[in-house]
């Protein structure tokens, strides 16, 4: 999708959202000279840049602003003890408050998001999932606590997981990331074996 120009005021540019990030607002301005500022205007990041950059150049800075702050969202820093006691905000409100015996981040998930292992209750999720909205993550957590009630995909299961309002939001904007990535994710996330 390309830029569109605002009918309100021609110095502000809107880019659609992309599977990998927001809607961005480029606002280009007379007064700055040399930098740019970027920050987060609800779901939307607002771009400040010189009016008189262009072309390649405007969308490099754009794309430069846009990357840093996305790098700055709290569950890129966020830890594990973040990531559980997310997964337990999630468990009171969609699953009767089932709980994993842990919930982590994890670098070596290469054709997974995320994965649960019923017998020994333990949830982890892939690091490539940090780069994801909230709600995303969200609605992946909420997908393996499902499984600690039930381990297979299972239309019972499916009755669980899809408790989350944004399962198949979820599900199709993880379809786009893998294909942005290059990647190829198995379906199943269950492992058989503690």
């Amino acid at each position: 999708m390309t830029p569109s120009s605002s009918a309100v005021n021609p110095h502000v540019t809107i880019v659609p959202p992309r599977f990998d990030r927001p809607e961005v607002e480029i606002r280009a301005s007379t007064r700055r000279k040399k930098t740019g500022a970027a920050h987060w205007s609800g779901s939307r990041i607002v771009v400040q840049i010189p009016a008189r950059v262009r072309g390649r150049e405007r969308v490099a800075f754009v794309d430069e602003l846009v990357e840093r702050l996305l790098s700055q969202r709290p569950q890129l820093s966020a830890g594990d003890a973040a990531l559980e006691e997310r997964a337990h905000v999630l468990a009171e409100l969609y699953l009767e408050g089932v709980r994993a015996a842990s919930v982590r981040w994890v670098s070596n998930q290469q054709s997974r998001w995320a994965s649960c292992s019923p017998s020994t209750r333990e949830i982890r999720v892939s690091s490539r999932l940090r780069q994801c909205p909230e709600w995303v993550i969200d609605a992946v957590l909420v997908h393996e606590l499902a499984h600690l009630i039930e381990a297979d995909h299972s239309s019972a299961f499916y009755l669980l997981a899809d408790r989350h309002p944004r399962q198949g939001d979820s599900a199709l904007f993880l379809e786009g990331y893998a294909l942005g990535l290059g990647l190829r994710i198995e379906t199943g996330d269950v492992d058989a074996a503690g």
